[in-house]
């Protein structure tokens, strides 16, 4: 049990190459951009959550003065349609509206006072229709929201045909019904950018995205021009989570500039974020589990329903991956999962840290607390008879590298001092201790394109150049980087040159998302390492006239070894010696994924154990989280100080999802418009004790490398909280957030019973 610090990680602790630009405030973001002429675009968004479109009518915008154009679905010259996995999603509506966040017309002005009045002068014509506000109504309306119906996806697992008979023979069964919110991703910076018409008639777009290829790829439809003809530089971005996977300001920017032949920026008040911008999957899953007289899972019956609001997105993969770890990381030998993702009118539900593991898993792990309290055993000791073995298939019966995180994880938590110390107790607050267990699948999953590369030279100035096509959105990418390159080579951080997030100067590496950037960082440097080692040498042994066995890369330059090593040629020197014949190598390659044909399911896993202590007040029944320690089997360490920040940053994101966010909905109409009214977590809410504690260790065969923590540090943080509020004064949570009058509630009868 090793505690991620600076004492223990002392020659890895590093500042972040970004660090020192981001906290002095000069760092400058995509948003920061300017450009001569340029102009201001803004979006008019729908009126209605859904309507017909009877007319637009803009001449009276059009004639304002300082207006330059105004665009609707008839100015688009390609595909008026976008989404990641079904482009469902109107660029500009044509006839119909589905969500209060849908585009209808685009407006670029001198300045953003002269767009917004443009955009009260556009008139549009709607003729209201039934409004869809939840899946029940969904699944049971006549009214078609898309042509295919109302249901985007349905996924399942079931490994058995006789699990409702097995579960009624179990002595002990919990069943419940929870819901989960619709959580807002609240970056720092809203969504926005700019984009330029260049003389060559390209396009260059300065815009906050997680795939800049995949934003090439969906521009080019659209605007019915070439790849080629589109660069996107994508960082850095202030904050993501998610949120910024999908297409959000690009299009309407792009046909802007397009149109105008001026450079346009289009950046969201933090209110058009708020009604356009995606959010996570509300969801609501019913569990039926049972157990055996000994406590040993026998049962486990799963049904999710899943609204993904008005448009596809990522809702497909999110259901995958939900009804994937629903079984989490326990043994259950009698399954049955059936998931539905539906079409409503309410916002757009899409990607989101944890990725639908965050909802199942504080459903399961609320039932594995359940059980054991019906069974009188230890929640741990429970959960350690029911966990998975190092050799066990993966949650869907697929083949997985070896992995023993889970009872790592277990074994770790148990030594937790907020665990193995007395609660100390306080006149007016009521505390309560709670732990849950988790494991995450890293990558897109069985079946999903999930390719990666990367490009290793020397440049012309010295330089040992790596790119790779992901993107810095604050996750600490860059010092990732650093430290894996000055590791595999023995170089300084002064000798390289990163390059990332610009589709004309790197290769195509895949999203930056699903926890899978530092893997494949990982490798990616491991396969060109030793090509790249030994072309450098080679040459610097011809160059000297030295013995090829004596050298190695070192800090500056190449380097002899002797009684003293002594630096022979420097980077720069042997960049000019090489001049025309720099060496530049490329690597291809695929996210490791099972060898089962099991769609969606994963291969790398990684696992994680919380323990959190609350303090209820008697008075409000408010909940404050005081201590949390986490426990993390993700394999070896790149960058602890990046480690450290994902683990406690996603735990301060998951404390939002459990205590405080909800982006409630009315009639499909959004009562939150800004966070003034969405309470997210703030340094007054964050535990005053907060430690990581990780296994590095991989099984042997396991070749795979570090496993992202990007998510996993999220997805455990609601049941461990709940169980802890349980612990404190009774109430089991099924509905998040959790709701201060159910705890006060719980709180009086307790009481009362007591008295």
């Amino acid at each position: 049990m090793k505690e991620l610090n600076k004492n223990e990680y002392k020659s890895k602790w590093r500042i972040r190459p970004d660090g020192h630009d981001k906290v002095t405030g000069s760092l400058k973001y995509l948003t920061d951009y300017c450009f001569p002429n340029m102009l201001i675009g803004k979006v008019l968004r729908s009126s209605f959550p859904h309507a017909k479109i009877n007319s637009i009518n803009t001449t009276e915008a059009e004639q304002l003065e300082g207006v330059e154009a105004i665009i609707t679905y008839k100015d688009v010259p390609g595909m008026n349609r976008f989404g990641l996995i079904f482009p469902d999603q109107p660029v500009l509506c044509e006839d119909t509206v589905r969500y209060v966040g849908d585009a209808v017309a685009a407006v670029a002005a001198i300045n953003e006072e002269i767009a917004m009045k443009a955009l009260s002068l556009i008139l549009v014509e709607y003729e209201p229709l039934e409004v869809i506000d939840c899946p029940d109504k969904a699944l049971s309306s006549q009214m078609k929201l898309h042509p295919a119906g109302n249901v985007l996806h349905r996924a399942g697992y079931k490994n058995s045909e006789h699990v409702l008979n097995e579960l009624k023979k179990c002595p002990y069964i919990v069943e419940e019904t929870y819901e989960t919110p619709r959580q807002m991703h609240a970056y720092m910076e809203t969504e926005g950018g700019v984009v330029v018409p260049e003389n060559d008639g390209k396009l260059t777009v300065y815009a906050a995205t997680q795939h800049g290829f995949k934003d090439r790829m969906q521009l080019a439809r659209i605007l019915s021009i070439p790849e080629s003809s589109i660069r996107v530089i994508s960082s850095p971005i202030g904050g993501s989570f998610g949120g910024k996977d999908e297409l959000n300001i690009q299009p309407y920017a792009a046909l802007l500039a397009i149109k105008t032949q001026k450079p346009v920026k289009l950046h969201n008040k933090r209110t058009e974020s708020v009604r356009a911008g995606i959010k996570r999957h509300p969801m609501k899953i019913t569990m039926t589990t049972g157990a055996n007289e000994e406590g040993k899972l026998v049962g486990h019956i799963v049904r999710i329903v899943a609204d993904t609001g008005a448009y596809a997105t990522l809702g497909p993969a999110v259901l995958d991956f939900a009804v994937e770890h629903s079984t989490g990381p326990y043994i259950i030998p009698y399954v049955d999962i059936e998931g539905v993702s539906v079409f409503t009118n309410n916002g757009v539900s899409g990607e989101y840290r944890g990725f639908g593991g965050n909802q199942v898993t504080f459903a399961l792990e609320s039932q594995m607390d359940r059980l054991a309290e019906l069974l009188q055993i230890d929640p741990l000791v429970f959960r350690e008879q029911n966990l998975r073995n190092a050799d066990d298939p993966g949650p869907l019966g697929q083949r997985i590298v070896r992995n023993d995180g889970a009872r790592s994880v277990l074994n770790m938590i148990k030594k937790s001092p907020i665990l193995t110390q007395p609660l100390k107790t306080e006149p007016l607050n009521v505390k309560g201790r709670g732990v849950a267990i988790t494991m995450h699948g890293g990558g897109l999953g069985f079946g999903r394109p999930d390719p990666s590369g990367a490009r290793l030279s020397l440049t012309k100035d010295g330089k040992i150049e790596i790119a790779f096509g992901f993107e810095e959105f604050g996750q600490g990418l860059l010092a990732s980087i650093e430290i894996m390159m000055m590791e595999a080579l023995g170089c300084r951080k002064e000798d390289l040159k990163i390059v990332i997030g610009d589709t004309d100067l790197v290769p195509s590496s895949g999203s930056s998302t699903a926890s899978r950037s530092t893997n494949m960082i990982w490798n990616g440097i491991q396969k060109l390492r030793d090509p790249f080692l030994n072309k450098i040498l080679d040459e610097a042994a011809s160059y000297t006239d030295t013995t090829r066995d004596l050298l190695y890369l070192g800090g500056k330059g190449i380097w002899r070894k002797g009684k003293i090593d002594q630096l022979i040629i420097s980077y720069y020197d042997l960049a000019n010696y090489l001049y025309d014949k720099l060496p530049v190598f490329h690597t291809q390659f695929h996210f490791p994924t099972t060898p089962d044909a099991v769609i969606g399911g994963h291969y790398l896993y990684s696992f994680a154990a919380v323990v959190a202590e609350v303090e209820i007040d008697q008075l409000t029944g408010r909940v404050k989280v005081t201590k949390m320690d986490h426990c993390v089997a993700a394999g070896p360490v790149v960058n602890p100080l990046g480690y450290l920040g994902q683990i406690e940053g996603g735990a301060v994101m998951g404390l939002g999802f459990t205590i405080n966010e909800d982006s409630v909905m009315e009639n499909s109409r959004y009562h939150t418009q800004n966070l003034d009214s969405y309470l997210i977590p703030t340094i007054k809410d964050i535990p005053k004790e907060m430690k990581v504690f990780v296994d590095e260790s991989l099984m042997e065969g396991d070749v795979f490398g570090p496993r992202g923590v990007g998510e996993i540090g999220t997805v455990a943080i609601a049941p461990a909280v709940t169980a802890a509020i349980h612990d404190a004064c009774g109430l089991w949570v099924k509905n998040l957030p959790v709701s201060p009058e159910e705890v006060l509630d719980a709180l009086t009868i307790n009481t009362f019973v007591d008295k």
